[in-house]
């Protein structure tokens, strides 16, 4: 019968024994590749270093040198029940993230208690960060009980100690086991040199870990790495490809991606090298094709008509643990990265903010390192995404500032948006769309350029419309395909029944909303669509974006901007002539590539 593979994170303060316990693990089970030990044992003889069982699993010369695990170590072995991977997770607080990606990659936990030292304040931390990261099943070790004289009150103190602060997190430890990692007591085999205690060995407890469900048993899920476009030999190939993250899925089956909801018939299954397959499942890295050539980013998720979706917003409630030297700020932008997604995002609001080693909480504005905080967070477009009690892979993200990640977090649920019944159509929409013949691939390899909405806004009197009408001309003359559209000439048209009603004001929203449908189906034939309209903010330009299934780019025109809009250029009309602007608008259709060839 084919054994269980399990993920095991082995987590606690630095110096607690963590990768001893590891290399003993490896010794006593025969894991270790024949003349391994010997050979470790060897080094240390020359060196006139004692031997530590650490040394086993510690490969980076700088750990050995300073005597910590910097980095999440792996490492393989085999019970008569299980598979193993088990992940040495660093305990020191400078590398405390590295221990949280660890730990989000687990189905259980070994948390390691120093005897001699007792709880510590990363001890609590580290308990903190394997609830946040949904971790429940956990085994606490209590390790180095060789240096207390192998003490049954020394262990039942830590035992009550630590229980008390786990409880708080509703956190049940399988068992508490003392353990002398260095001697082998209790971790393989029972220990003779404490007869009080008759529970498990830590080998032991692992296999008692209960099974996870299989993700191949989950809802399908697959964020989006790449889309791959063939030409050589007359393949026309364009594949969707990543690595699944949970569910299973088979050639016929109807595909619908998130956030933007379009959706079509897989068409065939390929995975390198082996070629063409009929299904596939999770932890699988595959390419899918589609019988429709649709549209679809990276950073998309892939899912199955059917099943139960992702949520899509782009206000979300999450738990974050904040690494940063420097405090979380809100209304500071930041890149959130969730699955293959990156995106903006700042934080709206903090609900609370969490001490990690006491769990008081309190009111803030800004999140220290090492602080825990739930939060409302906003992101500059929607993303997609599974909520922590239901689905893991796909409610994980991290916050990166400065181009480092900063911190880390668990989306708890979305929060209801003013547009969320413009989302709602968005998404009927693209599920029910009928599709041209003509792949948005095809149609930019015949007119050289990328179909994207160019909004120019300002003041008035700034010199909008002149600006758009001369870009319109010089790309036109230049072969490209592109066309006006002043906001006025949509007012007195498609919203007529609008401006009848003398109800702009309130309607205003409704302008928007029809006027980027039909922006939407311009840009799907492929137009560089400029438009022209009188001081818009965020929040239009965010019904915009959320609407077309296109790029957008947003040019202020007058110098400062006087709304809450964060433009992509800003260009100033007054003493500026209109061609110097129209070159600075070309160059950056260039160099966005949305035209080539120019």
């Amino acid at each position: 019968m084919e054994k269980e593979d399990m993920n095991i994170v082995i987590v606690g303060h630095v110096d607690h024994g963590k990768s001893t316990l590891i290399g003993r693990l490896l010794a006593d089970t025969g894991t270790l590749p024949q003349g391994r030990l010997e050979q470790v044992r060897e080094t240390c003889r020359r060196n006139s270093k004692p031997f530590e069982y650490a040394f086993l699993l510690d490969a980076l010369k700088d750990e050995q040198a300073q005597g910590i695990t910097i980095d999440t170590a792996r490492c393989f072995f085999k019970s008569k029940k299980r598979d193993y991977i088990i992940l040495d997770a660093p305990g020191h607080i400078e590398f405390l993230k590295n221990m949280i990606t660890g730990a989000a990659r687990a189905e259980a936990a070994i948390l390691l208690i120093d005897a001699n030292e007792g709880v510590r304040e990363n001890s609590r931390r580290h308990g903190y960060m394997l609830s946040m990261l949904g971790v429940k099943k956990v085994v606490v070790a209590v390790n180095k009980l060789d240096l207390k004289n192998y003490s049954r009150e020394v262990f039942e103190e830590i035992q009550r100690e630590y229980g008390e602060f786990l409880n708080k997190l509703a956190v049940s430890p399988l068992c508490y086991i003392p353990v002398s990692a260095f001697n082998g007591d209790n971790v393989a085999a029972k220990s003779e040199r404490m007869p009080w205690y008759t529970g498990k060995t830590v080998l032991e407890a692992m296999d008692d870990f209960p099974s996870e469900p299989a993700l191949s048993e989950n809802v399908f899920r697959m964020p989006v790495q790449d889309i791959y476009k063939f030409t050589r030999d007359g393949d026309d190939r364009r594949i969707v490809a990543g690595t699944i993250e949970s569910g299973n899925v088979k050639s016929g089956n109807r595909a619908v991606f998130y956030p933007s909801g379009k959706s079509s018939v897989i068409k065939t299954i390929e995975r390198f090298p082996v070629g063409i397959i009929e299904n596939s499942s999770a932890g699988d890295a595959a390419g899918f094709t589609l019988t429709e050539q649709i549209y679809v980013r990276r950073g998309e998720i892939m899912t199955i008509d059917g099943q139960d979706p992702p949520l899509v917003s782009s206000r979300i409630k999450a738990n974050i643990f904040w690494l940063g030297k420097q405090p979380l700020e809100k209304n500071k932008k930041y890149s959130l990265k969730i699955g293959t997604e990156k995106t903006g995002a700042y934080i709206d609001e903090i609900l609370s903010v969490l001490n990690s080693s006491d769990l008081s909480a309190s009111a803030g504005e800004k999140i220290k390192c090492n602080e825990v905080a739930e939060c409302i967070i906003e992101t500059d477009k929607p993303i997609a995404f599974d909520i922590a009690e239901k689905l893991g892979a796909t409610s994980r993200f991290v916050l990166v500032d400065d181009f480092d990640i900063k911190g880390g977090g668990i989306i708890l649920s979305n929060v209801q948006e003013v547009e969320q019944d413009i989302r709602e159509k968005v998404l009927l929409r693209n599920y029910k769309w009928e599709h041209s013949g003509l792949s948005a691939e095809h149609r930019a390899e015949r007119y050289s350029q990328k179909p994207v909405l160019m909004v120019i806004t300002g003041e008035n009197n700034a010199g909008k419309k002149q600006l758009a009408k001369a870009l319109e001309r010089s790309l036109v003359e230049n072969g490209r395909f592109a066309y006006y559209l002043g906001i006025g000439t949509f007012l007195y048209g498609v919203d007529s029944d609008i401006k009848s009603l003398n109800k702009e004001q309130l309607n205003h929203r409704e302008h928007i909303r029809r006027f980027a449908e039909v922006a939407n189906l311009m840009l799907d034939a492929g137009i560089i669509l400029i438009v022209t309209a009188r001081s818009l903010t965020a929040s239009d330009i965010s019904i915009i974006k959320m609407i077309v299934s296109g790029e957008v780019e947003t040019v202020w025109v007058g110098g400062e901007i006087t709304t809450d809009l964060t433009a992509d250029l800003v260009v100033e009309s007054k003493n500026v002539p209109v061609r110097e602007n129209v070159y600075t608008l070309v160059e950056l259709l260039k160099d966005k590539r949305y035209i080539f060839k120019f």
